[in-house]
């Protein structure tokens, strides 16, 4: 695990799991909502604006991932969680509580979107939730402009639009976790990823209405599936899972094996420190023992000196009185 995601986790694990579930439900919901609110209501009263929808969206995601990013990472998206969870930065069952709860925090916001829309006879529900679902070929945004020349954007189209959005979205969300949860660095993902769903909307938008979160599909998907569309919602739903677990799992794996790639690398340098460590080790050893050898051979010698000079008393002793007996015989 990366030191940034380490730090992503000691994060995550300040706060009680249930805190952190409950953030994920309420940044889901709030951000499904605006979505929905955006892409209905605006579509009726003042037409498809697709640089209105990208700046919306980023923005949406951005603000709500600034809340929550101090709680739970700010995830949000399934697909990101998922991705999490594959690089060991988010436990496997936080993950999939996360998961869960964001589902339901997107179905919650369809439902309180379905219970507060205004609809009558000229005015249905179908009129509201045909431009927020999400689809392709007959359910893609631009179906009825694109008919009139006889093509359409098929699943394949859909499919690519989207896994690339899906790198984008969780490439950036790997890359600016952990570290950047906390302080001025919680702002600076906030508006990365931010910009990473901008950036994802203008690609998808008129392929697809731009999923890009399974949990935001699937809502409006389930409340819209009685709402008489020209394609049931829940039928295309899951190419908006597929993709951008696909995503979760390609990005995952790029990371994966970029820490195999530099622990192999930091591996060499390792050992040649271990080495050196390990010659100063044995050159000290060495010096010691020579030193060892010489303190012995001096304590030898001065031992060996100290025996001559006690064998050389009693011969000098003896001399000393051999010339007193002499003086005395003289006398």
């Amino acid at each position: 695990m990366s030191e940034s995601q380490s730090r992503q986790g000691a994060i995550a694990s300040q706060q009680p799991l249930a805190v952190r579930v409950g953030a994920e439900f309420a940044g889901s919901f709030f951000v499904c909502f605006a979505i929905y609110m955006m892409y209905s209501i605006s579509a009726i009263l003042f037409g498809v604006n697709m640089p209105f929808y990208v700046l919306a969206t980023a923005l949406a995601y951005a603000a709500v991932t600034a809340m929550f990013s101090k709680i739970s990472g700010g995830q949000i998206n399934p697909a990101v969680t998922i991705a999490s969870m594959l690089t060991n930065a988010t436990a496997v069952l936080d993950g999939i509580l996360y998961i869960i709860a964001q589902v339901l925090g997107a179905t919650a916001a369809a439902a309180v979107l379905r219970f507060i829309l205004p609809t009558n006879d000229t005015v249905t529900l179908k009129t509201w939730f045909s431009t927020a679902v999400n689809g392709f070929d007959s359910a893609s945004p631009t179906y009825s402009i694109l008919s009139s020349a006889n093509i359409n954007f098929g699943v394949t189209m859909a499919i690519v639009a989207e896994l690339i959005a899906g790198l984008i979205i969780v490439g950036t969300a790997l890359r600016t976790s952990g570290a950047h949860c906390h302080g001025a660095g919680s702002h600076a993902r906030a508006w990365s990823i931010g910009a990473a769903y901008g950036v994802a909307t203008t690609i998808t938008y008129p392929i697809t209405g731009a999923a890009l979160n399974p949990a935001r599909s699937t809502g409006i998907a389930l409340l819209g599936m009685n709402a008489d569309l020209t394609q049931n919602p829940v039928e295309q739903l899951w190419v908006f899972w597929i993709c951008p677990v696909l995503a979760a799992a390609i990005v995952s794996l790029v990371v994966i094996v970029a820490r195999m790639i530099a622990s192999n690398a930091t591996r060499p340098t390792n050992a040649v420190a271990v080495d050196a460590s390990q010659s100063v080790e044995a050159a000290d050893e060495t010096a010691s023992e020579e030193t060892e050898i010489a303190d012995s051979e001096d304590a030898g010698t001065d031992n060996g000196n100290e025996t001559t000079n006690q064998a050389e008393s009693p011969v000098a002793e003896d001399n000393d009185g051999a010339q007193a007996d002499d003086a005395d015989a003289t006398k």
